[in-house]
């Protein structure tokens, strides 16, 4: 999997984008009446502080016309470590375009890039004039926007948050020794790291659909409007000047659009529920319809009111299951084939496991109904009398001696 060469320059750019914010910092010398008598711009350069200290150090002509001047500041990327606290779905990508064609672009990782700037000074004065024009930008942090791949023109805001502040002085020795100030500001890049670029076969995305509906459940909330934007001109290309056409649609008709079989349809209705299991396994499948007889009992039919809601909302809510873990599983068998994974292969056979698991709870849930129904069928309605006999023993005997005479002659 690895190997496949790609060279973006985030890092680069990133080291670059910080070196740039600090790169017109100037600091002024007054006279004692107040005037300023030379204006400086602090020289930039990208090195570790040791390099500098010890040029500093070894510079013993304090009279010498030229020499390291001061004050200068230096910077070098010291850290880098992932985020997790930004980290975003593996599988997910989107589509962008170079220009001519449409490129495939998974999701980027989060990173932190450490940053040290190094601030060497002869002068405390000098020193907080560069600190002070450093400090109020950052709350704790300045967001910069850098241009991450500019193939695809993917532009992204990374904020640069100053993490610690630290200054010393290194005055050692006698007066021919020179002095050097030294402050430390640490800094954390938040940027991004993207993975290759791939081509992909997909189209452009030429039609946005939106379905407004009357709450925020949308298992049981109908929907009232539809917004649909598509291209003016439909055929444009991804480098061309264009506008859109826009359309709003009303319903009153309960039914919700299917990403799978795209189309309305009734969240209950079950045709070609499984198509699109069918596409990503090779498979068929099909529906049996069997006639029922007139003994049967109807499969929803119950005097409870709350059996039948909750059977209707259990259903709903299976079926809603199905469709994502339908999209889920041609998301995830996408992947395998482009990479080759056996761990998304793993993943995609953990899915289908679970789809097929809800689709037996459907099968289940109606043995559950069917059984509930068959109960209050064979349950009857048996109504006892009990009769009092009120009189002597004689008189009963004379009663039941009747009755058996009675029906004698009957039969």
């Amino acid at each position: 999997m690895l190997g496949t060469y790609y060279y973006h320059n985030i890092i680069r750019k990133t080291i670059i984008a910080f070196g740039t914010v600090f790169n017109q910092i100037q600091i002024k010398h007054q006279d004692a009446e107040g005037s300023p008598y030379s204006e400086l711009r602090v020289p930039l350069s990208y090195g570790p502080m040791q390099k500098f200290l010890a040029r500093i150090e070894q510079q013993a002509d304090l009279n010498k016309p030229v020499q390291i001047t001061l004050p200068r500041m230096s910077f070098e990327m010291v850290s880098i470590k992932y985020d997790p606290t930004r980290k975003a779905g593996v599988t997910q990508s989107f589509k962008a375009s170079d220009g001519q064609n449409l490129k495939k672009v998974f999701m980027p990782v989060a990173y932190n890039i450490g940053f040290e700037l190094n601030i060497f000074t002869k002068l405390n004065d000098d020193a907080l004039q560069i600190v002070e024009q450093i400090l109020p930008y950052f709350q704790p942090a300045f967001t910069l926007t850098v241009d991450l791949i500019d193939s695809i023109g993917e532009k992204r805001d990374i904020p640069l948050v100053l993490d610690d502040i630290s200054f010393k002085d290194d005055y050692e020795g006698d007066f021919s020794t020179r002095r050097s100030l030294i402050y430390t500001l640490r800094f954390t890049a938040k940027t991004y790291l993207f993975g290759p670029i791939a081509d992909t076969t997909d189209g452009l995305i030429r039609k946005v659909q939106v379905d407004m509906y009357t709450g925020t459940d949308t298992i049981n909330a109908k929907r009232e409007m539809r917004y649909t934007v598509v291209p003016d001109p439909i055929d444009v290309a991804p480098g061309d000047d264009f506008g859109f056409n826009e359309n709003w649609e009303f319903f009153n008709d309960s039914k919700s659009y299917s990403p799978t079989q795209q189309t309305d349809i009734w969240w209950l209705d079950m045709t070609n529920n499984f198509e699109s299991i069918d596409k990503a396994l090779n498979t068929e499948s099909s529906i049996i319809e069997v006639e029922s007889k007139s003994s049967d009992v109807e499969l929803i039919k119950t005097t409870s009111d709350d059996i039948q809601k909750d059977y209707e909302y259990t259903r709903a809510n299976l079926y809603s299951l199905i469709e994502k873990g339908q999209q889920a599983i041609n998301g995830i068998l996408e992947i395998a084939g482009e990479g080759g994974s056996a761990r998304a292969y793993e993943v995609a056979g953990q899915v289908i496991k679970s789809v097929a698991d809800t689709t037996d709870k459907l099968i289940d849930l109606q043995r559950k109904i069917k059984s509930i129904e068959d109960d209050a069928v064979k349950t009857t309605n048996n109504v006892t009398n009990n009769a009092v006999f009120v009189g002597s023993t004689s008189e009963l005997q004379k009663l039941l001696k009747q009755g058996f005479l009675n029906n004698k002659d009957k039969s």
